[in-house]
Order: structure tokens, then C-alpha cells, then sequence
């Protein structure tokens, strides 16, 4: 569950990270945490493994979206979906301690300890490479504000600082993570990512197990292998290979969670919360989150003759674009199934669909994926198009790309009809894409929308004028990719958008 109960059919799905951390509304993140908590603890769920408190190191990385932001700043803020998911621990609750309020909390999950967004060329699981004080100020710093919430559970990131694999890393799990920074929760592995300690993968297991354990890695995600586990681990405890006192400590870790969370007292699904998953109530925090989370690139080409807010009254408009019928791609990846899906997979309103309840009754709305030639053709008939393309859903490694184009031949779509039609370009995507000069010079408008999810009212709200686009780029807009890793700090710092930029229909 990190956008929403997002494998549920029916629950909400909040915009992805990369989207909240461009409204910088801490508030708006908590209250996001308390409803997605209510959902999942409504299918009988007591966990989650979120938030991701990643700072972004370069947008080739394919978990990009799962990202707050690239400066530490933005991501420590954004951690208060901790205090949402599991409520506020008082002012007296001693730091360090997990801490659930009750029955409609859920256990939270920072992860990926530690340096999981800065890997060498944004590489999934790859190398962070970064002197121990760097690595403390940028991605050290968000566990911080975690642990502060009472974090109750720390994930163990895939990735390697200096060479060292975090899943063997003594020093940064035992003597930072608990001893430096007093955290009193337990730490998860990833998926299987004991066995990825050896190549090949999986070989030399019992070796890998006791790197781990010793390292200090409290539970162990075994999605298949575990009674190869159980018998290497019962081995290397009667062997005094892991030390009697390790497994103590790791027990009494993963039991204070269990006691904090009241799982032995109500283990099972409460069904009264039922009627929480998919509620107005929740959906309206949705919608709130995706109008504050666009970012307004471009508004005119001219300064003083701004193109948005659209005219809802206009006699006929144009709707084109892989993106503005595609709840599935709205969402992105980590919903209904790991990698995402196309098409209508859960209920939610699609970019048309908004637009379409949106518009005055007499507005003629045209809509077509890709623009025909006959439309083309026809062009002088339309007040104005909105053309929406973007990412298909990935997750993980597959997300990793070095290109970064806007994919389905996105730019040409956007060429074609805005050399003929004044055009606005809503790009969904879990990250800045290269924008052609053609898109930039031809375009009227350009709206980063991020992944909004579910509830695509929140765009219409913004592009006609009910509400002012809030959203700030949580990440740098490169040129060209050429010029990643991106550093705001630095002296050639070059970016087509900064960090931080995003416009306003209303001088401010």
C-alpha cells in the first residue's frame, strides 16, 4: 500500500510520491496516511511497506516515483505519511520506540535503509557512492524524522554504499540505524535479498543468512525458500555461528512491534472499516492531493497573454493522447499488480472523463488516442486541444531507463496537433522527461502531472480555472540526459526547469 490500499479493486490511489512531494503539504500527507490505514486495516491487513523516503539522486532510476523529492529536506517533511499511517505518538512517548494509536492504524515501514535513490547512474540495487558524512546529511536524515514518529519498522534497501551491500552492513544497521540513531523497531530485508548477498543469486544461502542476521537484519522477507531458511538458521544458532543473543534481540524487537500494534489481541480484519475503502471522503483527499501536486510549466507564449485557465464554455475541443483515457497509466506502477496495468483496472475518473463533466453543456469534446488526419485536417473547428501522453507503468529495474523519452511516440502526437491547434500538454510520468524544443516552442501550456492517480477530477479543477495550480517540481527538469546527475548545489547547475519552479495562474 504506497499510493492507497493500491492492490485492492476500489480503494483510493493517491497520487504517487513524486506528485506529493511537489505540493509540500506535510498535512495533506498525514491525512492521506490516516485514510490509506483505514482501508487496508478494512482487508485485514496490519502492515505496510511505505513510505519510501528515497532522496532522488537521478531520474533514470526506475523507482523514481516512489521518491518525495531529490533534496533531503523535501523527503524529511514528507515522512509525516508515518504519522497518518500509524498515528502521533504524545510528546512523551521515548524516541526511538514504534508507536501505533490503535485499531485503525496500520504498522509503518521506512524503507530503503540506506542510500537506495543515490545509486551510480540511478542504477535499481546498484552503488551509492558517498563519503559516510554525505550520506548521513542526504539520505541518512529522512530515518530521522521516521524514528521520531515511532517509526515502528525499517526496511533494508537492495542497493550497496561504497561497495558494501547494505543486507551485510554491520556498520550502517547495527552501529548507526540502532545503536547511533536509538531505533527500537525491527529491520526487514527486502524481497529475498538475503539471497541476492552471493552470485549467483541463492548460492551459498547459509552463508548469506548469517552475514545478515549478524549484520543486523531482525526478520527475513522468505517468499519461497523458507524451509531451506528454517534449517540454515536453526544450524547456525546450535553452531554459535549467530549468536544466541542476536536471535533474542531480533525476537524482542519484532514482539514489541507485534504487542505496540495489538495483534494478538484483534489479528483479524475489522469489517465495520468497509465502508471506507473507495469513500467520497477518501476521494476527495485524492482529488485535493492531484490539484496541489501539478505543476504549471508553461502558461502562454507570451507572457502577458496566458493560455490557462481553459474556457469550459469553448464550442469544441480536442481530447487526444495515449494518457487521457488510461485510468491504468494514471495510476502507474504498484497498483493492482507490481509493474501496473493498462485500461480501466480499478474505479476512478480518467483525465476525459473530468474533463467531460467539467465542460459547459453545449462544449463539444472530440475525443481519439491518437489524432486522425481528418481531424488534423479539420483543425480551425477546435477552441483548443489537450493532449496527454506520458509513461507507461513500471516498477523496480524495469523502470530503469537511460533515455528517458516521452514513449508511444509522444512528441510527434504533441508536434502534430499543436502546430495546428493551440494546444495544452498534460504529461503523466513518474519523472522529467526529455521535452523536444518542437514541444516547448509550439505548445501553449505544459502541466507536469506526475501519477495522480485515481481521481483525475483534480486536473480539471486546476486546468479550467476552479483552483490555482500549488504544485512545486520536487525534482530538476534536465535538458537533456546527458547532462544527469542533475546537483542543484553545484556551479554548473543547467536545468530547463529548477528545482522548486512551477507557475501560478494568478501573480502571487
Amino acid at each position: 500500500a504506497v499510493h492507497g490500499n493500491n492492490n485492492v479493486y476500489g480503494a483510493t490511489i493517491f497520487p504517487h510520491n513524486i506528485g506529493l512531494g511537489a505540493t509540500r503539504d506535510a498535512d495533506l500527507n498525514k491525512r492521506i496516511g490516516a485514510a490509506t490505514a483505514l482501508e487496508v486495516r478494512a482487508s485485514g491487513v496490519h502492515w505496510t511497506f511505505a513510505p519510501c523516503v528515497a532522496v532522488l539522486g537521478d531520474p533514470r532510476w526506475g523507482r523514481c516515483y516512489e521518491s518525495y523529492g531529490e533534496a533531503a529536506n523535501i523527503v524529511c517533511e514528507m515522512s509525516s505519511l508515518i504519522s497518518g499511517l500509524q498515528g502521533e505518538p504524545p510528546k512523551e512517548h521515548p524516541n526511538g520506540y514504534p508507536f501505533l494509536a490503535g485499531r485503525n492504524n496500520l504498522v509503518a515501514c521506512a524503507k530503503h535503509f540506506v542510500g537506495d535513490g543515490g545509486t551510480d547512474k540511478g542504477l535499481s540495487e546498484g552503488n551509492t557512492i558517498a563519503s559516510y558524512e554525505n550520506l548521513e546529511k542526504i539520505h541518512v536524515a529522512p530515518y530521522l524524522n521516521c524514528i521520531a514518529q515511532g517509526v515502528c519498522t525499517v526496511m533494508v534497501s537492495f542497493s550497496s554504499w561504497n561497495g558494501s551491500r547494505l543486507h551485510s552492513d554491520y556498520f550502517l544497521l547495527t552501529q548507526v540505524l540502532k545503536q547511533k540513531l536509538g531505533f527500537k523497531g525491527f529491520v526487514i530485508s527486502d524481497w529475498e535479498g538475503l539471497d541476492r548477498l552471493s552470485e549467483p543469486w541463492g548460492s551459498n544461502y547459509r552463508n548469506c543468512l548469517k552475514t545478515a542476521v549478524n549484520a543486523g537484519i531482525d526478520m527475513v522477507m522468505v517468499p519461497f525458500n523458507y524451509k531451506q531458511f528454517i534449517q540454515d538458521m536453526t544450524d547456525l544458532v546450535e553452531s554459535g555461528e549467530v549468536p544466541i543473543a542476536r536471535v533474542d534481540d531480533a525476537v524482542e524487537r519484532i514482539l514489541r512491534v507485534k504487542f505496540v500494534a495489538g495483534l494478538f489481541e484483534y489479528p483479524l480484519a475489522d469489517r465495520s472499516l468497509l465502508a471506507t475503502v473507495g469513500c467520497k471522503k477518501h476521494r476527495e483527499v485524492a482529488r485535493e492531493a492531484v490539484r496541489k501536486s501539478l505543476v504549471l510549466l508553461k502558461n502562454g507564449k507570451h507572457v502577458d497573454k496566458p493560455f490557462l485557465p481553459l474556457e469550459r464554455n469553448a464550442k469544441r475541443i480536442l481530447v487526444t493522447g495515449t494518457h487521457a483515457d488510461d485510468l491504468g497509466y494514471q495510476c502507474g506502477g504498484w497498483t493492482k499488480t507490481w509493474f501496473g496495468l493498462s485500461g480501466r483496472i480499478t474505479i476512478g475518473t480518467t483525465l476525459l472523463d473530468a474533463i467531460k463533466a467539467a465542460v459547459g453543456d453545449e462544449t463539444e469534446v472530440i475525443y481519439e488516442k491518437t489524432p486522425s488526419t481528418e481531424t488534423l485536417a479539420s483543425s480551425e473547428g477546435f477552441s483548443y486541444a489537450i493532449v496527454a501522453v506520458g509513461e507507461s507503468p513500471y516498477a523496480e529495474t524495469i523502470g530503469d531507463n537511460s533515455e528517458l523519452k516521452i514513449p508511444f511516440n509522444g512528441s510527434h502526437i504533441v508536434t502534430a496537433v499543436a502546430e495546428r491547434i493551440p494546444t495544452l500538454v498534460i504529461l503523466i510520468s513518474g519523472r522529467p522527461l526529455v521535452l523536444e524544443p518542437t514541444i516547448l516552442e509550439k505548445t501553449e501550456g505544459l502541466v507536469a502531472a506526475c501519477l495522480p492517480g485515481s481521481e483525475g477530477q483534480g486536473m480539471a479543477d486546476v486546468i479550467f480555472g476552479d483552483y490555482d495550480f500549488e504544485g512545486k517540481l520536487p525534482v530538476s527538469w534536465f535538458k537533456t540526459v546527458e547532462q544527469l546527475p542533475l546537483n542543484a548545489r553545484a556551479n554548473s547547475y543547467d536545468p530547463l526547469f529548477p528545482l522548486g519552479f512551477g507557475l501560478n495562474l494568478k501573480p502571487v
